[in-house]
């Protein structure tokens, strides 16, 4: 809830806004000195940050370094003697630490540690023996071994490579004599000058960021490097911090940026600020939506996953200093789904891509998950999960996915009257009203055969009843198994057809067609039933009223219903679209429908009765068919008292079966929530925020889905496609942002196999051609490998270690 704002106005070069009371107060203690005041960064423009307050410059011919905005050093580039005094200055007086001095000039420890020691002990003027003299200034003469001679013939073999022991060797000097000589600037080591004199940094590994991030502990909080715009957010005069991209090498999770610009073509920001509530502070609707989409490609499954990675090195993906803790997180999502603001925003994006794929509109399957539910806060209705083969609390969920599995809704029913209810109330409806291109009134007319759309529903949905009322009222065309196949048909009327499927597989098939009339009455209606013929000689029957269609599509576009039940199980795997969202739950409308309680004992009560009797039953005609054998009289008399026994009870459980069904049918089979009993009701799980995840979820699959297909041509099936992706979303990468080409170079790591680096950069040289930028920014992502390239530091390749991307 937004905090009062009272009357006070705080006034900034941009105007006055209000304040609230609790930043009155923070204001107040920080004028005290009851709290610690982080300084705010105020390093000039255009200048490389070493610390928050301390700043370096260079134009080229000097190099200038500012303590806030005012310069306190200068030197001229290339003058080491010069740059070693004003690190050491710097590092002596405090005002940067060794550790940010290392990071930012790439220079090695024992670099900066003489240099400190030197001036520690000499002052200012042991930089510098042949300007000046006096007491505590180190008297040195005039070499007389390293003579300018020497000197030449020392550079010339070093430039060559050669090592200074064997430059030493060669010349007949020891060693130290040369080492000094290089540590004076009289001779340079081939590389040593980009090393020695300052330099923009070259990206921060993930030692340097995770020390920076625990300093920022102490402070804001960890990773939070941005004390200003969090300062300005906190008063009010910022919405979203700016995305700023920093040179940072092996990021974790770095080549999920390969999926950028196929969540941007999938509409992840496209409806989001139209249709999600606005939401302010240092975190926006960007960088909220982002994180989601990252976090389900990268397979991190809940929010609270987030509390077990470093919250500084997920930011670096997205420009920021970090992603907001879990707290934080769930209170944004809260804030953009409230008023059904997560629905409107999966609704549009529906329409989105169906706007933008009118051709998988022509088949649809539609199909119920059952989402169980684990909690206490309510205890739901029961409902049969086949997957588990038991009946377990939950909700259903009903998904229009099309021909090759991709999404395109999802509705959620926590009292569900079955799948027909489900399609005739909701999903046609919705579908009549968003489907793009459908034929007109005079083309259906033109046309008997033809039809809206194509509607793909398993068992449960069979009805003649209903499809009839779908394509006589609609022009609908619904595909089915048949419930009630009649007798086998002769194997001749078999033929062997090529099939294709919908993910591209030719299938070949026995099969054989028919016109068939099922229902009775007035649900009496013709269908075009299609029968495969297995190897085992099964006929399986499908019907259909698809009358324009040719026999092997009504039978590809059941048998690949399919990629429904493997898209529920990938999401389930790999997405976890079963997560509860949120633990709080809300009452049921008065006037929601809901089954009798009474209605559903008494069925309870039939089928117990129809099942003891169908045993009693089949055990008495057993008995009254194998009579006991001649001779044994005793046995015969057991086996009489026990069949009078069970005629008995056979008559008694048929008298209460009629008055069991009788009941029934006088009992009303549904009743509204405000007739429901109190020991009998039940709240729902509130959906908002998982609303939002779905469609988030949703997103990712569709994104992943669109990088498989640029795999495909590669000669890659779709399992080892999503395999290698999975893969590449968790590999580190480097990323060097490059205002001057407007390019970001993601730099992936290569993988455990050279095909599996092949894969990539085929699909690298894709990505590149299509050029997306980066929301927020006018950066190009570029993509590439990485290649073997030299340490940053030359001088720090002697000690034999080496990081990720150079191994």
């Amino acid at each position: 809830m937004r905090p009062d704002l009272g009357t006070c106005m705080c006034e900034t070069r941009d105007g006055t806004f209000p304040v609230s009371k609790q930043t009155r107060a923070l204001a107040r203690d920080l004028e005290e000195g009851a709290i610690n005041q982080t300084i705010l960064p105020l390093i000039p423009s255009g200048a490389t940050s070493i610390n928050s307050h301390v700043g370096v410059f260079n134009d080229g011919e000097q190099w200038t370094y500012t303590v806030g905005l005012y310069p306190v050093y200068q030197h001229r580039a290339g003058d080491q003697s010069a740059f070693r005094l004003t690190i050491a200055q710097l590092a002596n007086s405090g005002a940067c630490k060794p550790v940010e001095l290392l990071k930012a000039f790439g220079i090695s420890k024992s670099c900066l540690m003489r240099a400190m020691r030197r001036y520690r002990e000499g002052g200012v003027e042991a930089f510098f023996p042949g300007n000046v003299s006096g007491k505590g200034a180190q008297r040195r003469r005039t070499g007389r071994v390293l003579t300018p001679e020497v000197l030449g013939r020392a550079q010339e073999l070093l430039d060559s490579g050669c090592s200074k022991a064997e430059v030493a060797r060669e010349l007949g000097v020891a060693q130290d004599t040369l080492r000094r000589a290089v540590w004076d600037g009289r001779v340079q080591m081939p590389g040593d000058s980009a090393a020695a004199e300052p330099t923009s940094p070259v990206g921060s590994d993930k030692s340097q960021r995770s020390v920076s991030d625990a300093e920022a502990a102490d402070g804001m909080g960890t990773g939070c490097t941005r004390a200003g715009e969090r300062m300005l957010a906190a008063l009010g005069a910022l919405d979203g911090a700016a995305i700023r991209f920093e040179s940072c090498r092996h990021v974790p999770y770095g080549g999920v940026l390969c999926a950028l610009g196929a969540l941007l073509a999938n509409g992840l920001f496209g409806p989001a600020h139209a249709h999600l509530n606005k939401i302010s502070g240092y975190y926006g609707v960007i960088h909220v939506l982002l994180l989601l989409a990252f976090m389900s490609l990268c397979r991190i499954k809940t929010i609270e996953q987030l509390r077990g990675k470093a919250p500084g090195e997920f930011g670096k993906l997205m420009g920021l200093d970090r992603v907001p803790e879990v707290r934080c997180l769930r209170r944004k999502l809260s804030d953009l789904s409230c008023d059904q603001a997560a629905e409107r925003y999966a609704s549009a994006l529906a329409g989105e891509w169906m706007e933008a794929d009118p051709e998988s509109l022509g088949t649809l399957y539609v199909d119920g998950h059952v989402r169980v539910y684990h909690g206490h806060k309510t205890k739901l209705p029961r409902k049969y999960v086949s997957r588990q083969r038991l009946c377990l609390r939950g909700t259903t969920d009903y998904w229009v996915n099309d021909l090759i599995g991709r999404p395109f809704f999802v509705i959620d029913k926590v009292v569900d009257s079955g799948l027909l209810a489900a399609l005739r109330e909701e999903i046609v409806p919705r579908l009549l009203a968003d489907v793009p291109h459908q034929p007109s009134d005079e083309e259906l007319a033109a046309n008997p055969h033809a039809c809206r759309m194509v509607l793909v529903f398993d068992r449960e949905g069979y009805s003649p009843g209903f499809m009839k009322e779908m394509w006589q009222c609609h022009r609908i065309g619904c595909i089915t198994y048949h419930k009630h196949p009649a007798a086998p048909w002769p194997e001749a009327e078999f033929s062997t057809r090529n099939t294709e499927l919908s993910n591209g597989e030719t299938l070949a098939m026995k099969l054989a067609e028919r016109g068939s009339l099922i229902g009775k009455g007035t649900d009496a209606l013709w269908v075009k039933e299609v029968r495969k013929l297995t190897a085992s000689g099964h006929q399986v029957s499908l019907i259909g009223t698809v009358y324009g269609g040719q026999t092997e599509g009504v039978a590809a576009a059941l048998f690949s219903r399919w990629c429904q039940e493997n898209f529920f199980r990938y999401m389930m795997e790999h997405f976890e679209i079963d997560l509860l969202g949120e633990y709080r739950t809300a009452p049921l409308h008065d006037t929601e429908r809901v089954i009798n309680p009474r209605w559903r004992q008494l069925e309870r009560q039939r089928g117990s009765l129809e099942s003891k009797l169908r045993y009693r039953c089949a055990r008495f005609a057993a008995m009254a068919l194998h009579p006991a054998p001649a001779g044994q009289e005793k046995r015969a008399q057991t086996r009489a008292r026990v069949q009078a026994e069970l005629l008995e009870e056979i008559g008694q459980m048929e008298a209460e079966l009629e008055r069991v069904k009788e009941t029934k049918r006088q009992t009303p089979h549904h009743m509204t929530w405000a007739e429901l009993p109190e020991p009998e009701r039940f709240t729902k799980p509130v959906m908002e925020r998982k609303r939002l995840m779905d469609a988030v979820r949703m997103i990712a699959y569709r994104a992943e889905t669109a990088l498989c297909a640029l795999l495909r041509p590669l000669g890659m099936q779709s399992t080892e496609a999503r395999r290698l992706l999975q893969d590449l979303f968790v590999t580190e990468a480097d990323i060097q942002p490059d205002a001057s080409t407007g390019l970001l170079e993601v730099h992936v790591h290569r993988g455990s196999r050279p095909a599996v680096d092949r894969m990539r950069e085929a699909l690298f040289e894709q990505l590149n051609e299509m050029a997306f930028t980066f929301p927020g920014t006018k950066l190009t992502l570029h993509y590439r490998l990485v290649g073997p390239t030299p340490p940053a530091n030359p001088s720090a390749s002697t000690n034999g270690v080496t990081d990720s991307s150079q191994r």
